[in-house]
C-alpha cells in the first residue's frame, strides 16, 4: 500500500514539473475577436487563435482593437504514431532503370 502510495505521489510530482519546464512564448497585436473560452489576435497577416479558461490571468479589459500581450505555453495533449512508409533500396531502382536502359 505505502509502495503504490509512493508512486503515486512521484508521478504527480514528475507531471507537475513537466507543466512547469514548457517554455513560454508570446504573441502581441491587436485583438480580432474575444469570447469567455478563446481571444483571437492579429499577427501580421495570420490571425491566432488562442484558448482562455478560468486559470487564464488578465490585467484589465481589453476589446476588440486593443494590443494585447499573450504569453502561451505549447504543451502536446496526445500523440499518435503511425508507422513510416516502407523506402525501397536506391540499388532495386537503379537495376530498374539500367533493365529498361538495355531494352532499348
Amino acid at each position: 500500500m505505502k509502495r503504490t502510495l509512493g508512486i503515486l505521489v512521484a508521478g504527480f510530482f514528475l507531471s507537475a514539473a513537466s507543466l512547469v519546464a514548457a517554455k513560454d512564448y508570446q504573441v502581441t497585436g491587436p485583438v480580432v475577436d474575444v469570447k469567455d473560452d478563446m481571444i483571437i489576435v492579429k499577427k501580421g497577416s495570420d490571425n491566432w487563435e488562442l484558448a482562455r479558461d478560468k486559470d487564464t490571468k488578465t490585467s484589465g479589459e481589453f476589446k476588440k482593437g486593443d494590443k494585447v500581450t499573450i504569453k502561451y505555453k505549447m504543451i502536446a495533449t496526445s500523440i499518435e504514431g503511425k508507422e513510416a512508409p516502407k523506402v525501397k533500396a536506391k540499388s532495386d531502382d537503379k537495376m530498374k532503370s539500367d533493365s529498361k536502359a538495355k531494352t532499348k
